[in-house]
C-alpha cells in the first residue's frame, strides 16, 4: 500500500513504433551508445517504453558494483512468480508467444503479424494478459484462426507442450482464454456486490469464494499480539480434497524453483554488502525464503528498516497487496538501488522535521504519533527493476508495510531520481499541458515549478505521509479490506498536499515560494478530476487504487469547495477545464479530508471508508469522459510508461576474477523480454 506508481500525465510527442521483425533467436540485446543518450525505446497503443541512466555508477567501488550485480541477478529471477500470480495461464501463453517470435517460419511482415507483435508487447508490459492498470483482459488485434496459424507455423519443440501433447491440444486450451471475452475478463474485480475472489482472475485463490476465504482467515487476523504477522501475504488459498488450505511461497513449496535461484544470488551478494548489518539482514531474508515463516519476514524487516546507512540497498520479496482484490496477498517485487547523495539532502531536511509535521498535522491529536520513529529517507538511483516494479516502475517507496514495525522501528522512504528524470526528460514538448491546463498562467507556473513541486510532493508523501498517524488501540489493521490501499494512498497524498502550502516549507528551503505549491495543487486537481480519465476505457469505472485515491480527493474537495467558488469546472470552446480560485480554502479542505481519512483508518471504520471511495473515487461521468478521450487522442500520446533495464556485465581477468561491472543500455524492448524469458525462467 505504499508504492506510488508512475502517475504524472505528461507525455511524449508522436513516435513511430520500432520494427521488431528481427526478433528471432534473440540473445542479449545489443547495447546503445551512452554518449548520445536517447530515452525513448518504443510506443504501442496506450504504452511507451523508456530507458533510464545509471548516473554515478562508475564512481562506485568495485565491492559496491559487485553487490549491485549479484542483487540484480536476484531481482531478475523472480519474474515468473509475478506472471503466475497475476493469472494461472499467463506463463503458458507467454511461452507460446516467445516460441512464435523466435521460430515462426511464415511471413512476419503482414499486418496480422504486426498486430500479433503489438499484442505480445502489451502482454510483456502487463506481465500477463490483463492490462496492468485497468485489469481488463487485453484484446488481440488479430483473429483466432491466425493465432492457430502462428502456433502451427512455429517450431513445435519450442512450444510449451506437455509430454504427449500437440499444438492442437495447446490451442484448445489457450485460444478460448485469449479470444473469448467472457472468460477471465478481469484480473481484479472489486465492484460492490461482486464475489471479489471468484470473479477475479488473479492466481492468489483457486476454487474458493470470497466468503470462504474471509471465514478461513477470520480467526487468524484477530489477535491481541502487539506484533502481528502479515497473515496470508505469501501464500495461495485453494481447496484440496474439499478442504481449504494454503500453499506457502518458499523453497520446496510454491514457487520453490524460482525462490531457490533468488537465494543463490542473494548468497553470492552477502560478501559484498556495505555493512555487517546488511549481511545479517540478507541472511534473514534467505532464511525467510527457505522457511516461509512470516515471523522471520518481520525479523528481517526490522533489521532492514533500522539499517539506514548503506550506499547500496534493495527491496526483494512479497510486499505490496494491490494485486489482491481483498488487499491481503502480495505480489513479488524487487529493486536494486544506490544513493544519490546530493538529492538526498532534500529528504534529510524533511525527515529531520518529521516530528514537526506530525505535531502540526490537522488530524485528531489522539491519532498523532507522540514520537515519530526512525523515518529514514533518501533519493536513490535505480540499478535494476524486477517483478512488480518492472517494466512499470514506482516513483517513490516507503517500507516496511507492517504498522507495528513502522510505529516501533520506523521506515525507509526513497524517491527514485533517475526513473523520474527519464520520465520527465522524455515527456518534454508533448502538448499535453497546453491542451488541458486552464490558463497560460497555470501553464507557465507548472513549467517553472512542476519538477521541483512534483518531487517534493513525492518526498512528503513517502517520507512523512505514510509514516504519520497511528491506529487506535485494538483496531484490526485489516479492517478496511479492499478500501485500505486507496485510502492509505489518499492519506499520504493529503498529508503532502496540506503541508506543501505551509510557510514551514518555504522556511526550510524546500520550495522557492508559494507559487510552486500552487503549481502542484493545479496539477493534482486537474489530474484527479480530468486527465487521469484518459487511462480509463469508455464505459468503465475507476479501479486502480492510486487513481481511486486521486479521484476521491479531487471530487470531495470540488464538491465541498464549489459553493464558495474556491474551485470550479468551466467550459471554454466546448472543452472542460478546472480552476482553483482560492488556494488557501482548497488547502483547508485537504486538511479536513485528511483528518477524516486518518480517523477512518485509526478506527477501522469500514462503512465510512466505503462511502468515501464509492461516492467520490469510482464513478466516471460518461459525457466528460468522451470529451477527454477525444481531446487526448488528437495528441497521439501513450498514458502508461514502462522501462527497459540496463545490462550489467561483469569484466573478468585471466584468473576469472571480476575486475569491473560495465553498464550497457538496451534499445530493443522485445529483445529484453525474450532474453529474460530464456534466461530467468524456471517455472
Amino acid at each position: 500500500m505504499t508504492m506510488k506508481k508512475l502517475t504524472k500525465l505528461i507525455f511524449m510527442s508522436s513516435v513511430t513504433i520500432l520494427s521488431l521483425s528481427s526478433c528471432r533467436n534473440v540473445q542479449q540485446p545489443a547495447a546503445a551508445e551512452p554518449d548520445d543518450f536517447k530515452y525513448f525505446v518504443d510506443q504501442f497503443e496506450d504504452m511507451r517504453v523508456l530507458k533510464y541512466k545509471l548516473p554515478g555508477f562508475d564512481s562506485l567501488s568495485l565491492q559496491q558494483k559487485k553487490f549491485i550485480y549479484y542483487l540484480s541477478e536476484a531481482a531478475l529471477w523472480g519474474r515468473d512468480i509475478l506472471w503466475d500470480q497475476n493469472f494461472k495461464y499467463n506463463l503458458l501463453i507467454r511461452k507460446t508467444i516467445e516460441a512464435i517470435i523466435s521460430t515462426y517460419s511464415g511471413d512476419n511482415e503482414t499486418n496480422e503479424y504486426k498486430s500479433f507483435l503489438v499484442y505480445a508487447k502489451r502482454v510483456f508490459f502487463a506481465n500477463g494478459i490483463h492490462h496492468h492498470y485497468s485489469n481488463d483482459k487485453l484484446k488481440p488485434g488479430f483473429s483466432e484462426a491466425y493465432f492457430a496459424e502462428l502456433v502451427k507455423g512455429s517450431d513445435q519443440a519450442s512450444l510449451p507442450l506437455k509430454q504427449g501433447q500437440n499444438s492442437e491440444q495447446l490451442l484448445s486450451l489457450i485460444s478460448p482464454i485469449i479470444f473469448d471475452e467472457t472468460l477471465y475478463p478481469r484480473k481484479i474485480e472489486q465492484k460492490e456486490g461482486s464475489d471479489m475472489v471468484a470473479e477475479s482472475a488473479t492466481n492468489f485463490y483457486e476454487g474458493v469464494t470470497q466468503k470462504e476465504v474471509e471465514k478461513y482467515y477470520s480467526g487468524k487476523l484477530t489477535s491481541d499480539d502487539p506484533h502481528p504477522v502479515s497473515t496470508g501475504i505469501n501464500s495461495k488459498v485453494l481447496k484440496i480434497n474439499g478442504k481449504i488450505t494454503e500453499e506457502i511461497y518458499k523453497s520446496g513449496g510454491k514457487y520453490g524453483k524460482e525462490i531457490d535461484n533468488i537465494i543463490i544470488w542473494l548468497e553470492k551478494a552477502i560478501p559484498f554488502a556495505d555493512t555487517e548489518t546488511q549481511k545479517k539482514e540478507i541472511a534473514l531474508l534467505i532464511e525467510y525464503y527457505k522457511t516461509g515463516d512470516l515471523k522471520k519476514w518481520d525479523e528481517y524487516n526490522v533489521v532492514w528498516a533500522k539499517n539506514t546507512e548503506p550506499i547500496v540497498d534493495y527491496i526483494n520479496g512479497f510486499i505490496e497487496t494491490y494485486g489482491d482484490p481483498l488487499g491481503m496477498k502480495a505480489t513479488w517485487e524487487a529493486i536494486v538501488d544506490y544513493i544519490d547523495i546530493e538529492a538526498t539532502k532534500r529528504t534529510q531536511i524533511i525527515t529531520a522535521n518529521a516530528q514537526w509535521f506530525e505535531d502540526n498535522s490537522p488530524i485528531q491529536p489522539q491519532y498523532r504519533k507522540e514520537k515519530v520513529t526512525g523515518v529514514a529517507a533518501k533519493v536513490i538511483n535505480i540499478a535494476m527493476l524486477g517483478g512488480d516494479c518492472y517494466p512499470a516502475s514506482p516513483l517513490g517507496i516507503n517500507l516496511p508495510n507492517a504498522d507495528w514495525i513502522r510505529k516501533e522501528v520506523g521506515s525507509k522512504s526513497v524517491t527514485l531520481a533517475n526513473i523520474t528524470s527519464a520520465y520527465d526528460i522524455a515527456s518534454l514538448g508533448s502538448g499535453f499541458l497546453d491542451e488541458f491546463a486552464a490558463s497560460p498562467e497555470e501553464i507557465e507556473r507548472v513549467k517553472k515549478y512542476g519538477d521541483i513541486a512534483g518531487a517534493l510532493h513525492t518526498d512528503l508523501h513517502e517520507c512523512v505521509g505514510h509514516a504519520s498517524g497511528k491506529l487506535a488501540e485494538g483496531t484490526d489493521p485489516a479492517a478496511l479490506k479492499n478500501y485500505a490501499s486507496p485510502l492509505e494512498e489518499a492519506r499520504a497524498d493529503l498529508f503532502a498536499l496540506y503541508f506543501m502550502l505551509d510557510s514551514k516549507i518555504m522556511e526550510l528551503g524546500l520550495l522557492p515560494d508559494e507559487n510552486a505549491a500552487r503549481a502542484e495543487y493545479d496539477s493534482y486537481i486537474r489530474n484527479g478530476l480530468l486527465t487521469q480519465l484518459v487511462r480509463i476505457k469508455p464505459g468503465k469505472e475507476i479501479e486502480q487504487a492510486h487513481m481511486r485515491s486521486r479521484s476521491a480527493i479531487s471530487h470531495w474537495v470540488y464538491e465541498k469547495g464549489k459553493a464558495e467558488n474556491a474551485i470550479e469546472l468551466f467550459q471554454r470552446d466546448g472543452k472542460t477545464y478546472v480552476k482553483i480560485n482560492d488556494y488557501d480554502k482548497v488547502r483547508s479542505l485537504f486538511g479536513e479530508l485528511l483528518k477524516e481519512i486518518q480517523r477512518v483508518k485509526s478506527e477501522g471504520d469500514l462503512e465510512a471508508a466505503s462511502n468515501i471511495i464509492e461516492t467520490y473515487g469510482v464513478k466516471v461521468d460518461s459525457n466528460l469522459h468522451t470529451e477527454l478521450l477525444d481531446r487526448y487522442a488528437k495528441l497521439n500520446l501513450a498514458p502508461y510508461t514502462g522501462f527497459v533495464n540496463p545490462v550489467l556485465k561483469p569484466v573478468y581477468d585471466t584468473n576469472g576474477e571480476i575486475t569491473d561491472i560495465k553498464v550497457e543500455y538496451v534499445d530493443d524492448y522485445v529483445s529484453q523480454m525474450m532474453h529474460y524469458g530464456k534466461n530467468y525462467s524456471a517455472l
